[in-house]
């Protein structure tokens, strides 16, 4: 649809785990509004070499990328939105997963809908919905923390907050590899020796989805090196 703003969700880590209908969007939008785009231009050149594009007419040529990250996404927006009223279709692609989500895209969204133009969510890959999927853990109700403030200080304050709140729920928090200790430890400090699901590498090779109390986490990560973002998730009520 012209005129509008699509939120395209791409794999988090298996390129394959495409929608068909985000390769129909990817392809026909004017303008793909990229995190990186050097990282969104491998992604299409690799849909281009495959056969998933015999799905569409009349449309193989990459779009027009455009860089669209958190250090510029202000100063983009006048821009955006202009191109929008022209008639122009475009799309926003993060890095990997669902744009907004931990990821650039929400200050565009606000400004579009208060300008009546149309935001179109292209659903897809999700590494919270995921890791909460697999986790074993209760999912009929969860809070999604995205990544906690950096200081100290304030990732304290967040899961205290919750604490106080007597929520039963699990909790799904997205965690760097370099910070994934103290914030295990910190946890334990506030919720005690809950059992904690760390998932990992999710939908790639080495992908891990384990589940061990939160001590037990403690010890095995003392002297071990972690690659890539985690998602950890633990439920309030011990479960």
């Amino acid at each position: 649809m012209a005129n509008s703003l699509y939120l395209i969700a791409t794999p988090i880590g298996n390129r394959d785990d495409i929608t068909l209908r985000a390769l129909k969007t990817l392809f026909s939008a004017d303008i793909l509004l990229c995190e990186d785009t050097r990282k969104t231009r491998r992604l299409l050149n690799y849909y281009q070499e495959q056969h998933y594009l015999s799905i569409l007419i009349n449309r193989y040529e990459i779009p027009k990328l455009v860089s669209f990250h958190e250090y510029n996404e202000e100063r983009q927006i006048p821009q955006v939105c202009q191109w929008l009223k022209e008639g122009l279709t475009l799309g926003v692609v993060t890095n990997a997963g669902t744009p907004t989500i931990s990821d650039p895209g929400f200050k565009l969204v606000r400004e579009c809908v208060n300008q009546n133009i149309p935001v179109i969510p292209i659903p897809g890959p999700s590494a919270a919905i995921s890791a909460l999927s697999a986790s074993g853990l209760p999912t009929d109700k969860f809070l999604f923390l995205g990544f906690l403030p950096k200081k100290m200080g304030k990732r304290q304050q967040v899961l205290e907050e919750i604490k106080q709140a007597n929520l039963t729920c699990t909790v799904v928090i997205y965690e760097s590899p370099f910070r994934a200790l103290k914030t295990l430890t910190l946890i334990k400090e506030i919720y005690g020796d809950v059992e904690v699901v760390l998932a990992r590498e999710l939908t790639k090779l080495h992908e891990e989805i384990t589940s061990q109390p939160i001590s037990v986490w403690l010890k095995t990560l003392a002297n071990k090196k972690l690659k890539g973002e985690l998602v950890i998730l633990f439920n309030t009520g011990g479960a």
